[in-house]
């Protein structure tokens, strides 16, 4: 409070001002200085708004790396998920149970039908080597230059192709063997 009982008010230059002053100022200055104040408040405010904008910025990329995360962490349980269910042969049993069975089925119709052709053939053993001698005597006739020969006579073409297939293999085998050994020579050499 200054001599006269008011209370002093500061400015924004920081100067000491009283109610009284105010009154004997003209009605321009005050006005301009509550245009001035208003202009300030604002400024302040604009200043507070961008800082809580930054801060604002700053939270909403937080909470979407946030969202990321707990995405991806989601991700990554539903992979170990499907993981263990492959790798679960109980749940992957119960899962295919109509596959198994139709496999197990299927195995055991060829079972039988190699175990009954088997027996077949054991009880027929003697009608079958009966016919398997009926046409070497008949190869016998048509060709007796080889009748030491159970070979039968295959066409040309399928002959060439088993020796050109014979032939190729030969080579790749032999290509595959050099390779390999000069790429082990140089390191037996250099291990010295």
């Amino acid at each position: 409070m200054n001599e006269w009982g008011h209370l002093e008010q500061r400015n924004e230059n920081g100067h000491d001002t009283s109610n009284k002053d105010r009154i004997f100022r003209s009605p321009d200055q005050s006005t301009r200085e509550q245009m001035e104040r208003t202009v300030h408040d604002k400024e302040q405010e604009h200043e507070k708004e961008h800082a809580l904008a930054g801060k604002s910025a700053r939270e909403q990329v937080e909470r979407t790396a946030d969202r990321i995360r707990d995405e991806l962490m989601l991700t990554l349980e539903e992979l170990e998920r499907r993981r263990e269910r492959v790798l679960n042969v109980r749940y992957q049993a119960s899962r295919h149970q109509e596959v198994i069975i139709g496999a197990a089925v299927a195995a055991l119709v060829l079972t039988g039908v190699g175990v009954g052709v088997a027996m077949w053939r054991a009880r027929h053993r003697e009608q079958i080597l009966a016919r398997q001698r009926i046409k070497a005597v008949q190869r016998a006739w048509q060709h007796p230059a080889r009748v030491a020969s159970s070979a039968e006579q295959r066409p040309l073409a399928v002959e060439m192709g088993r020796k050109l297939i014979m032939i190729f293999g030969t080579a790749l085998a032999t290509s595959i063997a050099r390779s390999s050994v000069q790429s082990l020579v140089p390191q037996r050499a250099e291990q010295k």
